[in-house]
């Protein structure tokens, strides 16, 4: 079963593919960010989630900062960018960004 993410992420992905990105994302981010967005990538995910929209924002910009840092292998940096698009699109529409 794959884990739907609103605002623009095409297919679902595994809890695993998150987990791994989370994994990533802990290495290149400091120990406050990664806080932030730790529930969405720690493996422990508790479904269904439902973002507000400046909590979204801010963790697009966190998921973008990621994905920009040297450490960040390409192919989870992509990923990071398309779930940090969705992120931000829920939160300049002034939407919930759902996880289910």
């Amino acid at each position: 079963m794959g884990i739907s993410i609103s605002h623009g992420v095409p297919s679902t992905r595994s809890a695993l593919t998150l987990s791994n990105l989370g994994q990533h994302l802990a290495h290149t981010l400091t120990g406050s960010e990664w806080r932030e967005l730790s529930d969405l990538f720690d493996g422990r995910l508790d479904l269904p989630m439902c973002i507000p929209p400046a909590q979204a924002g801010r963790i697009g910009e966190l998921l973008h900062k990621a994905a920009g840092h040297r450490a960040m292998e390409p192919g989870w940096g992509e990923l990071a960018i398309l779930i940090g698009d969705a992120a931000k699109r829920a939160a300049h529409l002034g939407q919930n960004w759902e996880w289910s």
